[in-house]
């Protein structure tokens, strides 16, 4: 069945597990609760399982933290909390634990007043299509408790981020030294606050942590990895070599040089490409819908193939399965290292390009130079309460898009889809030139929101 299809079948879950404001369903704690003990029931068959919780800043991580381990506990399953954590952090301590499953209570970059759930199976991967919706089925079944003498206990992991710390420091090789850098790292006030700037800071950079102070509120507020200027004046302040950029749950990168100037996730992949093929051979790697179309040229140029995923790295994550490969990505930051972590991971990806910077003796602004992206806009449409496929089915906007695609001809493309994880429409346009790309990028949106007026 196509991806389509099963995500048609879904209720709840999005591209990147349940996601939505505070308060409204499905973050309330009454669904949250039954959420549990739908995950309790479908992942953990056999006996007493246990289950680890992690979670990012956010103020209501306190109240989703409680009801996930009251429904958990309700199905019999042991619940294993390890605080605030990011999200690959989950991933590697649910392998490390023998965990049955580990499930991170995050919004990644959306503002404080989001959350969302993201589930991770025993082997540290993102849940299949066919596993959400068998919690949905769950979900729709009776709420029934086992009995007293069979609920599920608490623990707590009071060693989590000293291990993870651990296993991001090794991922770069034992000999790593970064004495030579100077370091601003942005935790974006959230799940990598503690942990990220010890991560560098252990092995030998000077490093000035910012955005590093959460309070339950600020997390991703003006900064990480969704807004680097705050960031990039630090790197200028501070002559540092380079500035590191994570999202509130530690999964994105994205970089800035010792110019200040942002560096894109398809440059950073590139980079972690060659590094790579340095040291291991490489057949070919996962980009996604939105990968830089100069991205694909020149990953085919050093003798790869080239595949695109749907958006969302767990989509990223089957394709490189499915082909034995081991690197993919999104321009949005999230960098799979499939040979170091079963999820993207902002710090392991940091180190694997700054391994590329020392083994050439490059600075960031000269190594970004060995590839050039097209120019690329993207637009948000907000739907409110308008049907996204019905609008994109719309043919006054089928007519647009196949337009303005025709007028890019093979030196661009356009890409217009529903976002997995908000109420919006996303209009993306690429090309060569900044003001074709503008002008399409324009013309679509204005038909999308005329559409959506006359509807």
């Amino acid at each position: 069945m196509s991806i389509k299809k099963l995500m048609a079948k879904k209720l709840y879950f999005g591209t990147d597990g349940i996601r939505a404001q505070v308060g409204s369903p499905p973050m309330s704690a009454d669904f949250i609760l039954k959420l549990g003990w739908a995950i309790g029931k479908v992942l953990s068959k056999n006996g007493k399982n246990k289950i680890l919780i992690g979670k990012d800043t956010r103020i209501s991580g306190y109240m989703l933290e409680s009801a996930l381990e009251a429904g958990l506990s309700s199905a019999g399953v042991d619940t294993y909390l390890v605080g605030p954590m990011p999200t690959p952090a989950i991933a590697y301590l649910t392998r490390t634990f023998a965990a049955d499953a580990g499930i991170v209570i995050s919004a990644s970059h959306n503002p404080f007043y989001d959350n969302g759930i993201k589930i991770f199976s025993k082997t540290g991967d993102k849940l299949t299509d066919k596993q959400e919706i068998a919690i949905e089925k769950q979900i729709a079944d009776k709420f029934i408790s086992v009995s007293s003498d069979e609920l599920g206990r608490a623990y707590r992991i009071d060693d989590a981020a000293g291990r993870y710390i651990e296993y991001c420091k090794n991922t770069s090789g034992l000999k790593t030294d970064l004495k030579q850098y100077k370091i601003v790292v942005d935790c974006a006030n959230g799940a990598t606050y503690h942990i990220a700037p010890k991560v560098f800071a252990e092995l030998g950079a000077e490093v000035i942590a910012i955005c590093d102070q959460p309070d339950g509120f600020n997390i991703n507020k003006n900064c990480g990895a969704t807004n680097t200027s705050f960031l990039a004046q630090q790197v200028l302040k501070n002559k540092a070599d380079f500035g590191i950029a994570l999202d509130g749950d530690g999964d994105r990168l994205m970089m800035v040089d010792e110019a200040g100037e942002q560096v894109a996730g398809d440059v950073l992949l590139y980079l972690i490409t060659k590094y790579q093929m340095s040291k291991s051979k490489i057949t070919g790697i996962v980009g996604t819908l939105m990968s830089n179309l100069s991205f694909e040229l020149a990953i085919k140029k050093l003798g790869l193939k080239f595949l695109r995923a749907n958006v969302g790295d767990r989509y990223v994550l089957e394709l490189l399965k499915k082909n034995n490969w081991f690197i993919g990505g999104e321009s949005s930051g999230h960098l799979i290292n499939l040979h170091l972590n079963t999820t993207g991971d902002g710090i392991v990806a940091a180190l694997q390009v700054i391994k590329y910077l020392q083994k050439n003796n490059l600075t960031l602004n000269q190594a970004k130079q060995e590839i050039t992206l097209f120019p690329q806009i993207m637009q948000n449409i907000k739907i409110n309460n308008n049907n996204a496929t019905e609008l994109l089915q719309n043919k006054k906007v089928q007519k647009i898009i196949q337009e303005q695609q025709d007028f890019l001809k093979n030196d661009g493309r356009v890409l217009i889809r529903p976002s997995g994880t908000e109420p919006l429409i996303r209009v993306m346009a690429e090309g060569k030139n900044m003001a074709d790309v503008k002008n399409s990028v324009d013309k679509i949106c204005n038909t999308i929101q005329q559409e959506m007026k006359d509807t």
